[in-house]
């Protein structure tokens, strides 16, 4: 017994120091991490291509994660046609509120920060650019679904300064006040588009010191500047041929950041580059307002086969993923409501017409309403990168209506058949008496023994029609001038 009782005190003995030494090494293991920004580490970001909810859910927690490691600085490689104007806020935002100093720098040679782009330029604390790059052409594109600038929609009858235009005749460009051509807003709700634009621009120039007058010309006339340029007049801090002398030349400059100034060290430091993972991937892909329709349909007809053949699991299981990986996108995306209610009910028709079918009612109404939902659907026409592609909806509005077609002829076609199961199945069927007494007896129809009541005497071996039916009672009559046989 006592070498019982010493063998559990040691048992207990080493696990104490196990559980000792386990906590002592979650202890010191996060130590190391904390050496890593003793490596003056400058994370290295990419925006590359148009801006949008990707982009715009990858800068943040990029400048997130540079915050986290403590690094010196983050840079932006930027080279874009532009995006949507609600991601390129979002990221704004994130450049605001980041303790990290952030350095945008369009690069390499060739590349552009054009639309959006320059509003990020204009927003990061320095901003720099490759030799033969360019910048501008901010104009806004049918920002939250308002008409596109230069298109013509909704043109009023008054110029936003209350004259009249002439002859009836859209307003047309005239010189401002310093000789310049500026074209007039073709309607309202442009000029207030524009006029938001330009006082979001002219805001973070201001806070940054840079050209607020080019800065409102490029919103307005879609100006744009070379890389010399825009150093030239003031639009952004410096021109680098690398990454190097980039960090060579904002060595030692004073910035504002959020929450006070802050002193730029950039010799020596490490670059770590942060590549997009793959939830940012995926949700490049996705967000493409094309694959979310295809997604969207994928799903409506792959839940509408499962409904249709119960247990089939895998065009449900296919359909459900496909739905809500649709949904997830459209819900990333600015859409109009209106649009969305129409698609949406589009689809909800289709699939009605598969379980009621209308003889085509519902299938071409449902068509109808998809389309012009989708039509209206997306805040994003003229944005490069985000524009609906009609052969697309084309084809899935011939995919759809090939659909209808096909279940109204099913739906016609079922009247010329004869019902093959249920009760009115029985009616008319043949069947044979099997015993009988006075109007009362059996018959056997379809290999099962019933209850038979007739207006008239029968016999054993008798065949007989089907031409009533209650409840578990059968009214037959006789059969004249049949062949013989039992049939169903």
């Amino acid at each position: 017994m006592n070498h019982l009782c010493r063998g559990r005190e040691r048992r207990q003995q080493v696990w104490a120091i196990l559980v000792a030494l386990g906590m002592l090494l979650a202890l010191v293991l996060p130590a190391p991490r904390a050496q890593e920004p003793q490596q003056r580490s400058m994370l290295v970001l990419e925006i590359d291509g148009v801006i949008g909810p990707a982009t715009a859910d990858y800068i943040p927690r990029g400048l997130a994660a540079a915050a986290e490691r403590e690094a010196r600085v983050v840079l932006i490689r930027i080279d874009t046609p532009g995006g949507l104007d609600t991601s390129m806020r979002n990221i704004i935002r994130a450049i605001m509120a980041s303790p990290v100093p952030v350095l945008s720098y369009v690069s390499p040679g060739g590349a552009r920060a054009a639309s959006a782009g320059t509003y990020i330029l204009y927003a990061s604390h320095v901003a720099a650019m490759a030799p033969g790059t360019n910048l501008g052409a901010a104009t806004p594109v049918a920002i939250g679904g308002l008409p596109t600038p230069g298109r013509g929609d909704d043109k009023p009858d008054r110029k936003p300064d209350g004259k009249g235009a002439k002859d009836g005749k859209d307003a047309k460009d005239e010189p401002d006040a310093e000789g310049k051509t500026r074209r007039e807003p073709a309607s309202p709700s442009e000029a207030k588009a524009i006029n938001d634009a330009v006082a979001y621009i002219r805001s973070l120039a201001e806070l940054r010191g840079r050209n607020a007058d080019w800065a409102e010309s490029a919103v307005r006339d879609a100006a744009s500047l070379s890389a010399r340029a825009a150093l030239e007049q003031q639009v952004i801090d410096i021109v680098a041929p690398s990454v190097e002398d980039l960090l060579r030349q904002v060595d030692g400059r004073e910035i504002v950041i959020a929450g006070g100034t802050a002193r730029l060290e950039t010799g020596n430091l490490q670059q770590v580059a942060l590549a997009p993972d793959w939830r940012t991937r995926l949700l490049g892909v996705i967000t493409n307002p094309n694959v979310a329709l295809i997604l969207m349909m994928i799903g409506i007809y792959g839940l509408l086969f499962e409904f249709m053949s119960p247990g089939s699991m895998y065009p449900g299981t296919i359909g459900a993923i496909c739905l809500l990986l649709g949904l997830y996108a459209l819900a990333a995306l600015p859409l109009n409501y209106a649009g969305a209610g129409l698609a949406l009910l589009g689809m909800a028709l289709l699939v009605a017409e598969a379980f009621m079918p209308s003889f085509g009612v519902l299938g071409i109404g449902g068509l109808a309403a998809f389309v012009i939902g989708v039509a209206i659907l997306m805040d994003t026409d003229g944005v490069p990168g985000f524009e609906i592609y009609w052969p697309l909806v084309g084809g899935l509005a011939l995919a759809g209506l090939g659909l209808a077609l096909l279940v109204a002829r099913l739906a016609m076609g079922s009247f010329k058949h004869r019902v093959t199961a249920g009760q009115e199945a029985m009616l008319g069927a043949r069947a044979e008496v099997s015993d009988w007494s006075e109007l009362r007896g059996h018959v056997f129809l379809q290999g099962e023994r019933w209850n038979a009541t007739s207006s008239q005497p029968l016999r054993a071996g008798q065949r007989v029609r089907i031409t009533a039916i209650e409840g578990l009672m059968l009214t037959v009559a006789p059969e004249e001038n049949q062949p013989g046989g039992i049939t169903a």
